[in-house]
């Protein structure tokens, strides 16, 4: 609002550019979802997890800390980590150090699973984004959603990305 009242409309250009990228986003996370899913039966969500965990040491992750590094709500990332545990992917447990927090493992299935379906993800990531635009346009989408991602996370109250 400006100190008027008045909304800061978009400008044409802004309001096209705002349309494409939420139509973009939409259809690319609705593409890698369908070929992880068609090709190894498993979701983008359930990918990022396997993702997340491969990159932590003993692959292991609590599982609030999980839920804030990929930006979802706990009990969505709770769900998917319990139908990840029944298909033998993940197991949970509780943590070493105090008893009380609850920690996500990754199996050797899941990491299996990971190494087999990598290389479909990231060639669809590329087909889908990084060959239809210059390296340089890739970039500068980088650096916005940096700061937005920034931005957003510094006024999120119950965000623990800061601290981790």
């Amino acid at each position: 609002m400006t100190s008027e009242g008045e909304p800061r409309w978009l400008d044409d250009g802004q309001q096209h550019a705002w349309r494409a990228l939420m139509m973009g986003m939409t259809l690319l996370e609705e593409r890698l979802d369908d070929d992880l899913r068609r090709e190894f039966g498993m979701s983008l969500t359930e990918y990022e997890v396997l993702v997340r965990l491969s990159e932590r040491t003993g692959r292991a992750m609590r599982m609030a800390q999980l839920a804030d590094a990929m930006a979802h709500s706990r009990s969505r990332v709770t769900h998917t980590v319990a139908r990840m545990e029944q298909a033998g992917y993940v197991t949970r447990g509780t943590t070493p150090e105090d008893g009380r927090g609850v920690v996500a493992t990754m199996t050797e299935s899941g990491y299996d699973l990971l190494v087999r379906a990598a290389p479909c993800h990231v060639e669809s990531v590329r087909r889908n984004i990084l060959d239809l635009v210059p390296e340089a346009d890739f970039a500068a989408v980088g650096r916005v959603f940096d700061a937005v991602a920034d931005h957003l996370v510094n006024r999120h109250p119950e965000s623990e990305i800061r601290q981790s």
